[in-house]
């Protein structure tokens, strides 16, 4: 160090203990500026500079591009903002890692003729995944000119959350999951149910609200296994459909509405990918739709009368 106090970038590096190219890179970005030039043009640093660049490498060994060093340093962003944002970074690479090791699983543990199958569905599905693809099949499953609060709230209820650390199973649960969605077909009226044909006087608005409010009751019961019954769930669900058709919740419009939900087009495998997915903690909403059902099927005497009709008479 010089007597003013300065250091030469020959002396900086080895105080520091690192070399002078080092010195150098940090200095052409901006990040260890320079106190003056010898009268040769020869680099000085002043006093601060080694504990500069002490705090520099500090900050690059967690791994912290050098434009965030930049930014930490002149005190634009905050050590903690920083750091919170490499570790969502760090977590969502950790994440597309797990998903990576479980799909890779996903095909080691197969037979050679399921494994070709397996290569394109995982071939597929982006990993980590994104369930951009889900939501556009329920905007299109969805009656037309639902508000959009609705539609966003029974969207979010039908997508699941992929897990952070998913297993083969549930990795190749969500590949099948994708390439149903890709496949069906949802467009033509016969491929809907009856409650979405607005011109036949339904409100699908004013149904959606109250399956909401049906499904969510009748959770409980399926997480504690109980039989489709009689109750407030059953009369919540049943009482959506009225309103819905300006009509009264009636013996005979009960009646009517299982035999009308019996045939109506559905998407069961759907669901049960879901499940596959979530678990059974976590009842799905196609789930809660069909003990519901069951359960106005048998109120009405209709259990078993008449068979619903299969995703496979309308689906690719």
């Amino acid at each position: 160090m010089t007597p003013d106090g300065m250091w030469s970038i020959g002396e900086l590096a080895e105080h520091a203990g690192v070399s002078v190219k080092t010195v150098r890179f940090y200095s052409d970005r901006g990040l260890l500026p320079e106190a003056a030039r010898s009268g040769g043009g020869h680099r000085r640093y002043g006093p601060g500079a080694a504990d500069r660049l002490r705090l520099i490498r500090s900050l690059r060994a967690l791994d912290l591009p050098v434009p965030e060093v930049g930014r930490v340093l002149d005190e634009e962003d905050t050590l903690e903002d920083v750091i919170a944002g490499q570790l969502r970074e760090l977590g969502s690479r950790l994440a597309a890692l797990r998903w990576r090791e479980a799909a890779l699983q996903v095909l080691q543990d197969c037979t050679p003729p399921e494994r070709a199958e397996r290569l394109l569905l995982i071939g597929a599905l982006p990993i980590p995944p994104d369930t951009t693809v889900l939501a556009r099949f329920w905007r299109r499953w969805l009656p037309p000119r639902l508000p959009t609060p609705l539609v966003s709230a029974v969207v979010d209820q039908a997508i699941p959350q992929p897990p952070a650390d998913p297993t083969p199973a549930q990795v190749l649960s969500l590949a099948r999951l994708f390439a149903f969605v890709s496949g069906v077909r949802v467009a033509a009226a016969h491929c809907q149910p009856e409650a979405h044909r607005t011109d036949k006087g339904y409100r699908p608005a004013v149904l959606y609200e109250g399956l909401r409010e049906a499904f969510a009751l009748a959770s409980p019961e399926l997480r504690d296994r109980r039989p489709a019954r009689e109750g407030e769930a059953l009369d919540c669900f049943v009482a959506a459909y009225a309103r819905s058709h300006g009509t009264r919740d009636t013996p005979g419009f009960r009646h009517r509405l299982a035999g009308v939900l019996a045939q109506d087009p559905r998407i069961d495998r759907y669901w049960q990918l879901v499940a596959e997915l979530t678990g059974p903690a976590q009842p799905t909403a196609g789930a809660a739709h069909d003990w519901l059902l069951d359960a106005l099927e048998t109120q009405t005497g209709r259990a078993g009368s008449a068979p619903s009709i299969s995703k496979d008479t309308w689906s690719t």
